[in-house]
């Protein structure tokens, strides 16, 4: 990935500018007027620009052929297009980890998170705050798969697909905590998440890799709930920025 910005000025306006686009208080289609955020935000113009040539990195914004920038709207289709690269690149991470055919110890930091989530799986009932548990771990585990890949260029790549947030592994895990089947969908993906550290401890690359991409695919089963009820998906962050079929 570039090289992140040092200056302290431009990483709190990059910070502060990208909290406005994902809080909808800088709509898709807006203009964004570098004088306007200067204001807005007390800087200079310097770290504005900054901060919108990254954003425009991340896919938050795009650049007008006449010069400045534009939010950017996201159809299903972006977000399941960025989903499913997210498969691809977790894939190649849980295969290249198997490949490195780790021992246990070097697993221990996995297994412990497999072995957290079960519990938390297990338990009969799920509050609001098991579930925000549930996207903790979740995330801790994707961040370990990365890890154990040790593969720069994989975390490089994952980190851009990542700068979206409604493509991150538990964007959408929110969602189902108002959902019938919603211990369903933790219990498919739990039962992942044992798969992929088994075919990574056994040095199965193929399946740990066809593992990680299924996995993927419960994402976009969330997504698919979510767009049935507007409740659910102003949930996921970056909602605002989400255009779909028909609205």
């Amino acid at each position: 990935m570039e090289e992140q910005p040092r200056n302290s000025q431009t990483v709190r306006t990059l910070l502060q500018l990208r909290e406005l686009i994902l809080n909808g208080e800088l709509s898709p289609g807006e203009r964004v007027s570098e004088l306007g955020i200067v204001d807005r935000l007390g800087v200079s113009r310097t770290p504005v620009r900054v901060a919108l040539v990254r954003l425009e990195e991340e896919g938050l914004v795009d650049c007008l052929p006449t010069g400045g920038f534009v939010v950017r709207a996201f159809s299903e289709a972006d977000i399941a297009d960025a989903i499913q690269l997210r498969g691809v690149l977790e894939g190649m991470a849980a295969q290249r980890a198997a490949e490195r055919r780790l021992d246990r110890g070097a697993l221990a930091g996995l297994r412990g998170i497999v072995a957290e989530l079960d519990g938390l799986v297990r338990q009969p009932a799920l509050s609001i705050a098991d579930f925000s548990d549930y996207v903790r771990l979740n995330d801790r585990f994707h961040g370990e798969l990365l890890s154990l890949a040790d593969s720069p260029v994989l975390r490089r790549s994952l980190e851009r697909v990542l700068s979206l947030p409604f493509a991150s592994p538990g964007a959408f895990v929110r969602v189902q905590a108002e959902l019938p089947e919603s211990r369903e969908i933790l219990v498919i993906a739990q039962e992942h998440h044992r798969a992929i550290l088994d075919a990574i401890e056994n040095g199965e690359a193929a399946r740990a890799d066809h593992l990680a991409r299924e996995h993927s695919r419960l994402a976009r089963r969330n997504l698919e709930n979510a767009v049935k009820n507007q409740r659910q998906l102003d949930r996921v962050p970056g909602a605002s920025l989400i255009r779909l079929r028909g609205a």
